[in-house]
Protein backbone atom coordinates (compact mmCIF):
# COMPACT_ATOMS: atom_id res chain seq x y z
CA UNK A 1 0.00 0.00 0.00
CA UNK A 2 1.47 3.36 -1.01
CA UNK A 3 1.04 6.48 1.10
CA UNK A 4 -1.78 7.99 -0.99
CA UNK A 5 -3.75 4.79 -0.68
CA UNK A 6 -3.02 4.60 3.04
CA UNK A 7 -4.19 8.19 3.57
CA UNK A 8 -7.49 7.47 1.82
CA UNK A 9 -7.99 4.36 3.95
CA UNK A 10 -7.39 6.44 7.09
CA UNK A 11 -9.85 9.07 5.86
CA UNK A 12 -12.54 6.45 5.09
CA UNK A 13 -12.14 4.83 8.50
CA UNK A 14 -12.20 8.23 10.21
CA UNK A 15 -15.40 9.15 8.37
CA UNK A 16 -17.05 5.90 9.44
CA UNK A 17 -16.15 6.75 13.06
CA UNK A 18 -17.61 10.25 12.75
CA UNK A 19 -14.35 12.10 12.01
CA UNK A 20 -12.89 13.87 8.99
CA UNK A 21 -9.39 13.88 7.50
CA UNK A 22 -7.81 16.85 5.73
CA UNK A 23 -4.64 17.39 3.75
CA UNK A 24 -2.87 20.32 5.38
CA UNK A 25 0.09 22.65 4.95
CA UNK A 26 2.61 22.44 2.17
CA UNK A 27 1.06 19.53 0.30
CA UNK A 28 -2.14 21.56 -0.28
CA UNK A 29 -0.20 24.69 -1.14
CA UNK A 30 2.06 22.86 -3.60
CA UNK A 31 -0.82 21.10 -5.32
CA UNK A 32 -2.66 24.40 -5.80
CA UNK A 33 0.56 25.77 -7.34
CA UNK A 34 0.68 22.86 -9.78
CA UNK A 35 3.62 21.17 -8.05
CA UNK A 36 3.93 17.57 -6.92
CA UNK A 37 4.05 17.61 -3.09
CA UNK A 38 7.16 16.10 -1.56
CA UNK A 39 5.63 15.67 1.89
CA UNK A 40 2.10 14.58 2.74
CA UNK A 41 0.57 15.72 6.01
CA UNK A 42 -2.98 15.11 7.14
CA UNK A 43 -4.98 16.25 10.14
CA UNK A 44 -7.83 14.15 11.55
CA UNK A 45 -10.69 16.01 13.24
CA UNK A 46 -13.49 14.70 15.42
CA UNK A 47 -11.80 11.63 16.89
CA UNK A 48 -10.04 11.05 20.18
CA UNK A 49 -6.36 9.97 20.07
CA UNK A 50 -7.23 6.39 21.09
CA UNK A 51 -9.76 6.16 18.26
CA UNK A 52 -7.24 7.40 15.72
CA UNK A 53 -4.59 4.98 16.98
CA UNK A 54 -7.03 2.10 16.64
CA UNK A 55 -7.68 3.07 13.01
CA UNK A 56 -3.95 3.29 12.29
CA UNK A 57 -3.33 -0.12 13.84
CA UNK A 58 -5.79 -1.64 11.36
CA UNK A 59 -3.88 -0.13 8.43
CA UNK A 60 -0.25 -0.50 9.49
CA UNK A 61 2.20 -0.05 12.36
CA UNK A 62 1.63 3.37 13.96
CA UNK A 63 4.50 5.46 15.28
CA UNK A 64 3.70 8.19 17.80
CA UNK A 65 5.78 11.32 18.44
CA UNK A 66 4.70 11.85 22.04
CA UNK A 67 1.15 11.46 23.22
CA UNK A 68 0.85 15.16 24.09
CA UNK A 69 1.64 16.21 20.52
CA UNK A 70 -0.97 14.04 18.83
CA UNK A 71 1.28 13.33 15.85
CA UNK A 72 1.49 9.85 14.31
CA UNK A 73 3.05 8.17 11.33
CA UNK A 74 2.90 4.71 9.81
CA UNK A 75 6.05 2.63 9.65
CA UNK A 76 7.42 2.53 6.12
CA UNK A 77 5.25 5.39 4.85
CA UNK A 78 6.42 9.00 4.57
CA UNK A 79 3.28 10.65 5.90
CA UNK A 80 2.49 12.58 9.09
CA UNK A 81 -0.93 12.13 10.68
CA UNK A 82 -1.75 14.86 13.18
CA UNK A 83 -4.62 15.77 15.43
CA UNK A 84 -5.83 19.37 15.86
CA UNK A 85 -3.95 21.04 18.68
CA UNK A 86 -3.33 24.33 20.39
CA UNK A 87 0.20 25.60 20.99
CA UNK A 88 1.50 28.36 23.22
CA UNK A 89 5.11 29.40 23.53
CA UNK A 90 6.61 29.22 27.00
CA UNK A 91 10.25 29.74 26.03
CA UNK A 92 12.44 31.70 23.65
CA UNK A 93 13.90 30.78 20.31
CA UNK A 94 11.42 28.19 19.03
CA UNK A 95 12.32 25.82 21.84
CA UNK A 96 9.45 25.36 24.29
CA UNK A 97 5.73 25.14 23.59
CA UNK A 98 2.73 24.03 25.62
CA UNK A 99 0.77 21.71 23.33
CA UNK A 100 -2.82 20.63 23.91
CA UNK A 101 -4.59 18.17 21.61
CA UNK A 102 -8.20 19.19 20.90
CA UNK A 103 -9.95 17.01 18.28
CA UNK A 104 -13.05 19.24 18.29
CA UNK A 105 -11.37 22.62 17.98
CA UNK A 106 -12.84 23.24 14.52
CA UNK A 107 -11.36 24.15 11.14
CA UNK A 108 -10.76 27.84 11.74
CA UNK A 109 -9.01 27.49 15.10
CA UNK A 110 -6.93 24.59 13.83
CA UNK A 111 -5.83 26.60 10.80
CA UNK A 112 -5.16 29.69 12.91
CA UNK A 113 -2.00 28.16 14.40
CA UNK A 114 -0.38 27.97 10.96
CA UNK A 115 2.33 30.47 10.13
CA UNK A 116 1.14 31.88 6.79
CA UNK A 117 -2.19 31.98 5.03
CA UNK A 118 -0.83 29.98 2.10
CA UNK A 119 -0.06 27.17 4.57
CA UNK A 120 -3.43 27.36 6.33
CA UNK A 121 -5.47 25.93 3.44
CA UNK A 122 -7.02 22.50 4.10
CA UNK A 123 -8.40 19.95 1.66
CA UNK A 124 -10.80 17.16 2.53
CA UNK A 125 -9.04 13.89 1.68
CA UNK A 126 -12.17 12.18 0.37
CA UNK A 127 -14.18 14.96 -1.27
CA UNK A 128 -11.43 17.36 -2.28
CA UNK A 129 -13.40 20.21 -0.68
CA UNK A 130 -11.17 23.19 0.19
CA UNK A 131 -11.39 24.89 3.58
CA UNK A 132 -9.72 28.29 3.48
CA UNK A 133 -10.72 30.41 6.49
CA UNK A 134 -7.87 32.93 6.11
CA UNK A 135 -7.86 33.62 2.38
CA UNK A 136 -4.78 31.55 1.59
CA UNK A 137 -5.84 30.77 -1.99
CA UNK A 138 -6.19 34.46 -2.77
CA UNK A 139 -2.73 35.19 -1.35
CA UNK A 140 -1.35 32.23 -3.29
CA UNK A 141 -2.77 33.58 -6.53
CA UNK A 142 -1.43 37.06 -5.78
CA UNK A 143 2.01 35.83 -4.69
CA UNK A 144 1.77 37.13 -1.12
CA UNK A 145 3.34 35.72 2.06
CA UNK A 146 1.05 36.89 4.89
CA UNK A 147 0.91 35.77 8.50
CA UNK A 148 -2.30 34.28 9.88
CA UNK A 149 -2.55 35.70 13.42
CA UNK A 150 -0.21 38.27 14.93
CA UNK A 151 -0.64 36.88 18.47
CA UNK A 152 0.57 33.38 17.63
CA UNK A 153 2.97 34.34 14.83
CA UNK A 154 5.32 36.28 17.12
CA UNK A 155 5.67 33.29 19.45
CA UNK A 156 7.92 31.59 16.91
CA UNK A 157 10.77 33.83 15.68
CA UNK A 158 11.89 31.17 13.19
CA UNK A 159 8.98 32.38 11.06
CA UNK A 160 11.04 35.45 10.15
CA UNK A 161 13.38 33.20 8.20
CA UNK A 162 10.56 31.02 6.92
CA UNK A 163 8.90 34.08 5.42
CA UNK A 164 12.16 35.00 3.67
CA UNK A 165 12.80 31.50 2.32
CA UNK A 166 9.23 31.13 1.05
CA UNK A 167 9.59 34.50 -0.69
CA UNK A 168 12.79 33.32 -2.39
CA UNK A 169 11.51 29.83 -3.29
CA UNK A 170 8.22 30.97 -4.74
CA UNK A 171 9.17 34.43 -5.99
CA UNK A 172 6.53 35.92 -3.69
CA UNK A 173 6.40 39.20 -1.79
CA UNK A 174 6.04 39.34 1.97
CA UNK A 175 3.03 41.44 2.98
CA UNK A 176 3.90 44.82 4.47
CA UNK A 177 2.16 44.02 7.75
CA UNK A 178 4.11 40.76 8.01
CA UNK A 179 7.39 42.57 7.31
CA UNK A 180 6.55 45.08 10.03
CA UNK A 181 5.72 42.28 12.48
CA UNK A 182 8.93 40.41 11.66
CA UNK A 183 10.99 43.55 12.16
CA UNK A 184 9.93 43.59 15.84
CA UNK A 185 10.74 39.94 16.55
CA UNK A 186 13.90 38.81 18.36
CA UNK A 187 15.67 36.07 16.38
CA UNK A 188 18.87 35.98 18.46
CA UNK A 189 17.83 33.01 20.61
CA UNK A 190 17.10 30.67 17.69
CA UNK A 191 19.21 27.55 17.28
CA UNK A 192 21.77 27.60 14.49
CA UNK A 193 20.39 24.33 13.14
CA UNK A 194 16.94 25.83 12.53
CA UNK A 195 18.31 28.98 10.89
CA UNK A 196 20.61 26.93 8.66
CA UNK A 197 17.65 24.78 7.64
CA UNK A 198 15.82 27.84 6.28
CA UNK A 199 19.00 29.21 4.68
CA UNK A 200 19.65 25.88 2.99
CA UNK A 201 16.13 25.77 1.54
CA UNK A 202 16.63 29.25 0.10
CA UNK A 203 20.04 28.43 -1.38
CA UNK A 204 19.05 25.03 -2.73
CA UNK A 205 15.42 25.45 -3.79
CA UNK A 206 15.13 29.04 -5.04
CA UNK A 207 15.92 30.33 -8.52
CA UNK A 208 16.86 33.63 -6.89
CA UNK A 209 18.28 33.03 -3.39
CA UNK A 210 19.04 36.74 -3.25
CA UNK A 211 15.37 37.32 -2.42
CA UNK A 212 15.96 35.57 0.93
CA UNK A 213 18.59 38.12 1.89
CA UNK A 214 16.79 41.09 0.34
CA UNK A 215 13.70 40.19 2.38
CA UNK A 216 15.70 39.92 5.61
CA UNK A 217 17.32 43.26 4.76
CA UNK A 218 13.88 44.85 4.38
CA UNK A 219 12.89 43.39 7.75
CA UNK A 220 16.13 44.58 9.38
CA UNK A 221 16.94 40.97 10.29
CA UNK A 222 20.26 40.21 8.59
CA UNK A 223 21.96 40.51 11.98
CA UNK A 224 22.88 38.70 14.09
CA UNK A 225 22.95 35.56 11.94
CA UNK A 226 24.11 37.13 8.66
CA UNK A 227 26.01 40.17 9.92
CA UNK A 228 28.98 39.64 7.56
CA UNK A 229 26.55 39.66 4.64
CA UNK A 230 25.00 42.85 6.03
CA UNK A 231 28.45 44.46 6.19
CA UNK A 232 28.69 44.15 2.40
CA UNK A 233 25.95 46.77 2.00
CA UNK A 234 27.47 50.01 0.73
CA UNK A 235 30.97 48.52 0.50
CA UNK A 236 32.23 50.06 -2.73
CA UNK A 237 34.10 48.26 -5.52
CA UNK A 238 36.05 49.42 -8.54
CA UNK A 239 33.34 50.39 -11.04
CA UNK A 240 35.54 49.25 -13.93
CA UNK A 241 35.20 45.64 -12.83
CA UNK A 242 31.96 45.96 -10.89
CA UNK A 243 29.50 48.34 -12.54
CA UNK A 244 26.77 46.46 -10.69
CA UNK A 245 27.66 48.40 -7.55
CA UNK A 246 28.70 47.44 -4.03
CA UNK A 247 29.82 44.08 -2.67
CA UNK A 248 26.24 43.33 -1.60
CA UNK A 249 24.92 43.73 -5.16
CA UNK A 250 27.76 41.63 -6.53
CA UNK A 251 27.25 38.83 -3.99
CA UNK A 252 23.51 38.74 -4.63
CA UNK A 253 24.17 38.40 -8.37
CA UNK A 254 26.72 35.64 -7.75
CA UNK A 255 24.38 33.52 -5.61
CA UNK A 256 21.62 33.91 -8.20
CA UNK A 257 23.93 32.82 -11.02
CA UNK A 258 25.27 30.07 -8.76
CA UNK A 259 21.75 28.77 -8.24
CA UNK A 260 21.49 28.01 -11.95
CA UNK A 261 24.80 26.10 -11.85
CA UNK A 262 24.63 24.26 -8.51
CA UNK A 263 23.11 21.07 -9.92
CA UNK A 264 26.34 20.54 -11.87
CA UNK A 265 28.47 20.89 -8.75
CA UNK A 266 30.00 18.00 -6.83
CA UNK A 267 28.94 19.62 -3.55
CA UNK A 268 25.90 21.80 -4.37
CA UNK A 269 25.25 23.21 -0.88
CA UNK A 270 28.92 23.89 -0.20
CA UNK A 271 29.16 25.47 -3.66
CA UNK A 272 26.32 27.87 -2.80
CA UNK A 273 28.01 28.75 0.49
CA UNK A 274 31.15 29.55 -1.50
CA UNK A 275 29.11 31.87 -3.71
CA UNK A 276 27.77 33.62 -0.60
CA UNK A 277 31.05 33.99 1.31
CA UNK A 278 33.75 34.41 -1.36
CA UNK A 279 34.11 38.20 -1.03
CA UNK A 280 33.70 38.62 2.72
CA UNK A 281 37.38 39.51 2.86
CA UNK A 282 36.61 42.82 1.16
CA UNK A 283 35.03 43.94 4.45
CA UNK A 284 38.50 44.29 6.00
CA UNK A 285 40.71 44.91 2.95
CA UNK A 286 38.90 47.53 0.87
CA UNK A 287 40.79 50.80 0.42
CA UNK A 288 40.98 53.69 -2.04
CA UNK A 289 44.34 54.62 -3.54
CA UNK A 290 44.78 57.38 -6.08
CA UNK A 291 41.09 57.35 -6.86
CA UNK A 292 40.91 53.57 -7.43
CA UNK A 293 39.20 51.12 -5.07
CA UNK A 294 41.18 48.01 -4.17
CA UNK A 295 40.70 44.97 -1.94
CA UNK A 296 44.18 43.48 -2.04
CA UNK A 297 44.48 39.89 -0.77
CA UNK A 298 40.83 39.77 0.25
CA UNK A 299 40.71 36.13 -0.84
CA UNK A 300 43.17 35.18 1.92
CA UNK A 301 42.86 37.97 4.49
CA UNK A 302 39.13 37.38 4.78
CA UNK A 303 39.32 33.72 5.80
CA UNK A 304 38.83 34.44 9.53
CA UNK A 305 35.59 36.27 8.71
CA UNK A 306 34.42 33.41 6.50
CA UNK A 307 35.30 30.89 9.20
CA UNK A 308 33.44 32.89 11.85
CA UNK A 309 30.36 33.01 9.63
CA UNK A 310 30.50 29.28 8.90
CA UNK A 311 31.04 28.37 12.55
CA UNK A 312 27.95 30.35 13.47
CA UNK A 313 25.65 28.72 10.95
CA UNK A 314 26.96 25.58 9.28
CA UNK A 315 26.73 22.20 10.99
CA UNK A 316 28.77 20.02 8.61
CA UNK A 317 32.54 20.27 8.93
CA UNK A 318 32.96 19.03 5.36
CA UNK A 319 31.07 22.08 4.08
CA UNK A 320 33.24 24.42 6.17
CA UNK A 321 36.43 22.77 4.95
CA UNK A 322 35.32 22.94 1.30
CA UNK A 323 34.55 26.67 1.51
CA UNK A 324 37.70 27.58 3.40
CA UNK A 325 39.81 25.62 0.91
CA UNK A 326 38.08 27.14 -2.13
CA UNK A 327 37.87 30.83 -1.15
CA UNK A 328 41.64 31.55 -1.48
CA UNK A 329 41.55 30.39 -5.13
CA UNK A 330 38.21 31.90 -6.13
CA UNK A 331 39.70 34.62 -8.38
CA UNK A 332 42.21 32.44 -10.19
CA UNK A 333 40.06 30.73 -12.87
CA UNK A 334 38.87 33.98 -14.46
CA UNK A 335 42.34 35.49 -14.27
CA UNK A 336 44.06 32.47 -15.81
CA UNK A 337 41.43 32.27 -18.55
CA UNK A 338 41.74 35.98 -19.32
CA UNK A 339 45.55 35.93 -19.68
CA UNK A 340 45.73 32.36 -21.07
CA UNK A 341 48.11 31.14 -18.39
CA UNK A 342 50.52 28.29 -18.98
CA UNK A 343 49.56 24.72 -18.18
CA UNK A 344 51.75 24.59 -15.07
CA UNK A 345 49.85 27.57 -13.65
CA UNK A 346 46.41 26.06 -14.22
CA UNK A 347 47.65 22.70 -12.94
CA UNK A 348 48.75 24.33 -9.68
CA UNK A 349 45.41 26.14 -9.44
CA UNK A 350 43.39 22.96 -9.78
CA UNK A 351 45.70 21.13 -7.39
CA UNK A 352 45.05 23.65 -4.63
CA UNK A 353 41.33 23.02 -4.29
CA UNK A 354 39.13 20.07 -3.24
CA UNK A 355 36.85 20.37 -6.28
CA UNK A 356 38.42 21.76 -9.48
CA UNK A 357 35.19 21.28 -11.43
CA UNK A 358 33.26 23.33 -8.88
CA UNK A 359 35.92 26.05 -9.09
CA UNK A 360 35.21 26.37 -12.82
CA UNK A 361 31.48 26.56 -12.13
CA UNK A 362 32.12 29.23 -9.53
CA UNK A 363 34.13 31.27 -12.03
CA UNK A 364 31.01 31.42 -14.21
CA UNK A 365 28.93 32.67 -11.28
CA UNK A 366 31.62 35.19 -10.30
CA UNK A 367 32.57 36.36 -13.79
CA UNK A 368 33.50 40.06 -13.95
CA UNK A 369 31.01 42.21 -15.80
CA UNK A 370 33.39 45.10 -16.55
CA UNK A 371 32.31 48.46 -17.86
CA UNK A 372 33.20 50.54 -20.89
CA UNK A 373 34.62 48.94 -24.02
CA UNK A 374 36.24 45.99 -22.23
CA UNK A 375 34.07 42.91 -21.86
CA UNK A 376 34.87 39.72 -20.00
CA UNK A 377 32.75 36.72 -20.82
CA UNK A 378 34.87 34.07 -19.13
CA UNK A 379 36.01 30.95 -20.93
CA UNK A 380 34.56 27.68 -19.71
CA UNK A 381 35.97 25.77 -22.68
CA UNK A 382 39.52 26.94 -21.89
CA UNK A 383 39.21 26.03 -18.21
CA UNK A 384 37.63 22.64 -18.86
CA UNK A 385 40.31 21.84 -21.44
CA UNK A 386 42.96 22.68 -18.86
CA UNK A 387 41.16 20.62 -16.22
CA UNK A 388 41.29 17.69 -18.63
CA UNK A 389 45.05 18.16 -18.93
CA UNK A 390 45.43 18.31 -15.15
CA UNK A 391 43.40 15.14 -14.69
CA UNK A 392 45.44 13.37 -17.36
CA UNK A 393 48.67 14.38 -15.63
CA UNK A 394 47.30 13.12 -12.29
CA UNK A 395 46.42 9.76 -13.84
CA UNK A 396 50.04 9.04 -14.83
CA UNK A 397 52.44 6.97 -12.68
CA UNK A 398 54.30 9.21 -10.22
CA UNK A 399 57.10 9.09 -7.67
CA UNK A 400 56.07 7.81 -4.24
CA UNK A 401 57.95 7.26 -1.00
CA UNK A 402 58.58 3.60 -1.69
CA UNK A 403 60.20 4.52 -5.03
CA UNK A 404 62.70 6.67 -3.17
CA UNK A 405 63.43 3.89 -0.66
CA UNK A 406 63.78 1.29 -3.41
CA UNK A 407 66.32 3.59 -5.06
CA UNK A 408 68.46 3.52 -1.92
CA UNK A 409 67.33 6.75 -0.23
CA UNK A 410 67.22 6.42 3.54
CA UNK A 411 63.92 7.65 5.08
CA UNK A 412 64.43 10.83 7.08
CA UNK A 413 62.64 14.00 8.19
CA UNK A 414 63.22 15.58 4.79
CA UNK A 415 61.08 12.96 3.00
CA UNK A 416 58.08 15.26 3.12
CA UNK A 417 60.01 18.00 1.33
CA UNK A 418 61.37 15.56 -1.26
CA UNK A 419 57.87 14.22 -1.96
CA UNK A 420 56.66 17.79 -2.27
CA UNK A 421 59.31 18.32 -4.95
CA UNK A 422 58.13 15.11 -6.65
CA UNK A 423 54.61 16.47 -6.70
CA UNK A 424 55.80 19.66 -8.41
CA UNK A 425 57.41 17.53 -11.11
CA UNK A 426 54.18 15.59 -11.46
CA UNK A 427 52.23 18.83 -11.99
CA UNK A 428 54.82 19.82 -14.61
CA UNK A 429 54.10 16.64 -16.56
CA UNK A 430 57.53 15.06 -16.01
CA UNK A 431 57.36 11.28 -16.53
CA UNK A 432 58.03 9.07 -13.52
CA UNK A 433 61.45 7.78 -14.59
CA UNK A 434 62.84 11.25 -15.18
CA UNK A 435 61.09 12.62 -12.09
CA UNK A 436 62.71 9.93 -9.93
CA UNK A 437 66.16 10.91 -11.20
CA UNK A 438 65.49 14.55 -10.44
CA UNK A 439 64.11 13.71 -6.99
CA UNK A 440 67.19 11.69 -6.08
CA UNK A 441 69.44 14.51 -7.28
CA UNK A 442 67.37 16.98 -5.28
CA UNK A 443 67.62 14.75 -2.19
CA UNK A 444 71.41 14.57 -2.46
CA UNK A 445 71.66 18.34 -2.69
CA UNK A 446 69.18 18.77 0.14
CA UNK A 447 71.16 16.50 2.42
CA UNK A 448 74.36 18.32 1.52
CA UNK A 449 72.66 21.59 2.37
CA UNK A 450 72.91 22.94 -1.19
CA UNK A 451 69.23 23.78 -1.76
CA UNK A 452 67.67 27.12 -0.96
Amino acid sequence: MDRTEAVREIAKAAACAGGRAYYIGGCVRDRLMGKEPKDIDIEVHGLYPAELREILERIGEPLEYGASFGIFSLKGLDVDIAMPRKEQSKGRGHRDFDVEVDPFIGIEKAASRRDFTINSIMEDVLSGEIADPFGGKDDLNRGIIRHVRSESFVEDPLRVFRAAQFASRFGFKVADETVELCSRMDVSELSAERVEEELKKALMMAERPSVFFETLRTMGKLSPWFREVEMMIGLEQDPLYHPEGDVWNHTMEVIDRGASLKDEAEEPYAFMMLCLTHDMGKIITTSCEEGRIHAYNHESEGLPLVERFLDRLVSRNSVKRYVLDMVPSHMKPNVTAFVRSKIKVTNRMFDEVPSPGDLILFSLADRPVMSGDVRFEGDRDFLEERLGIYEEYMSRPYVMGRDLVDSGLEPAEDFHEILGYAHKLRLAGIDKEEALKQCLAYARKLRRGQTK
